[in-house]
């Protein structure tokens, strides 16, 4: 089928197709490695992060510059999940593919759901504090760890109903980098197709939750104990709340969800050895 399309790649019909068998996988996980690469994947969206804040504190970028500079690196995040291998919570938005299909349970979704965010943030978490022990935010003369702390207090300071939506448009364009990453062949076509959605909703400032759980702990760990403002564990998780919703929603309805509707929908369910041969 992709041959209609004129490229080596996979058509959406056959992207589709992967995403489900791919979740049913997913979902049946043995939970050692389960936990295993979602502690990948919280470290690997960290060292994202990490690149991301060293853009942001060069003081003689314009904000444009500063915005799409990270966004790029950024990226670097979700193409080091799909390209080794880790389980990324936001991307697992997508299982709902297969749940709506009838492939898997809701009880086997939320299982994944949960054991890989509570990885997600030992990873990322874990690297913050390797980072923060390592002298890393006092390069610049100090500009990395202020700018991490200003970057965490302006998520904690965020109305509920602005993080809800920032995460909400942040996972549809996460999620699409997965399904397009899904769509390509080789290392090359998954680094096209992460870098541009990635990028685009770092430059728009829309939130991540795994992001989050990387430079709001870092930024307890910078700040300085007598400052005007602080970085607290409930400021973070008032954070965290909203933008695990929005990113649920943008990821498991807006984009999963739709391209079952379109795809998938009432279409019997094919085994994997179909998928690989179609």
């Amino acid at each position: 089928m992709s041959e209609l399309y004129g490229s080596d790649a996979y058509a959406p019909l056959e992207v589709a197709r992967r995403v489900e068998t791919v979740g049913v996988a997913k979902a049946r996980m043995a939970t050692l490695p389960l936990l295993m690469l979602g502690v990948l994947a919280g470290a690997f969206i960290g060292l994202g992060s990490m690149l991301f804040v060293i853009v942001r504190s060069d003081p003689t970028l314009g904000f444009a510059a500063a915005q799409v500079g990270g966004g790029l690196v950024f990226s670097l995040g979700l193409l080091l999940v799909v390209v080794a291998g880790a389980e990324l919570f936001t991307g697992n938005n997508l299982l709902a593919m297969a749940w709506a299909d009838g492939r898997i349970t809701t009880i086997e979704v939320l299982r994944n759901w949960t054991l890989v965010c509570a990885a997600n943030f030992v990873g990322a978490a874990g690297l913050a504090l390797l980072v923060f022990a390592s002298g890393h935010t006092g390069m610049n003369e100090g500009a990395i760890g202020r700018t991490v702390v200003r970057i965490a207090l302006a998520k904690q300071a965020l109305p509920a109903w602005e993080a809800f939506l920032r995460g909400v448009l942040c996972n549809v364009l996460v999620c699409m980098a997965v399904w397009m990453a899904m769509a390509g062949r080789s290392v090359v076509d998954k680094a096209v197709a992460v870098v541009f959605p990635i990028g685009a909703f770092v430059a728009a400032g829309f939130e991540h939750s795994i992001a989050n759980m990387y430079l709001m702990p870092l930024a307890m760990l910078v700040q300085p104990p007598d400052a005007a403002a602080l970085v607290t564990w409930s400021g973070m998780a008032g954070n965290l709340v909203f933008v695990i919703a929005g990113n649920l929603l943008g990821g498991s309805v807006l984009v999963g969800l739709t391209y079952h509707v379109i795809y998938q929908r009432r279409r019997a369910p094919e085994t994997p050895e179909q998928v690989e041969t179609s």
